[in-house]
C-alpha cells in the first residue's frame, strides 16, 4: 500500500510535534540571508513574517536531532513545509 505525500507530511508533523518551542535554533535562508539564531518558537514566528519566496527558501536548524516517521536516524533540518506545520501548532497553541 503506497503512502501520499498528503498524508506522508502528516506523518512528519506529528512526528516533530514532540519539539521543545525553548530549544535553540537557527533560521538559514539559502538565500545568503543572514541566519537567526534564537530560540524554535522565535524561529518560525519569523518565519512567518518571511514572504513565501523567501519562506520555501527557509530552514531550521536544531540544536537537538528529532526523530522522524519512516526514517532510521534522526534530523537536524526542518523543510519549509514541516515549519509550516509547527506555524500552525504555535497559532493553535498561543490562542
Amino acid at each position: 500500500m503506497a503512502i501520499s505525500p498528503r498524508s506522508s507530511f502528516i506523518e512528519r508533523t506529528r512526528a516533530i510535534k514532540a519539539l521543545i518551542w525553548d530549544q535553540q535554533a537557527t533560521l538559514i535562508d539559502l538565500a545568503g540571508k543572514a541566519p537567526l539564531v534564537s530560540t524554535l518558537s522565535e524561529c518560525v514566528a519569523h518565519f512567518a513574517a518571511l514572504k513565501s519566496t523567501h519562506q520555501a527558501e527557509a530552514r531550521i536548524l536544531l540544536t537537538q536531532p528529532t526523530a522522524r516517521v519512516g526514517q532510521k536516524t534522526r534530523t537536524w533540518l526542518l523543510e519549509p513545509q514541516e515549519i509550516e506545520g509547527l506555524l500552525a501548532q504555535f497559532r493553535a497553541e498561543s490562542h
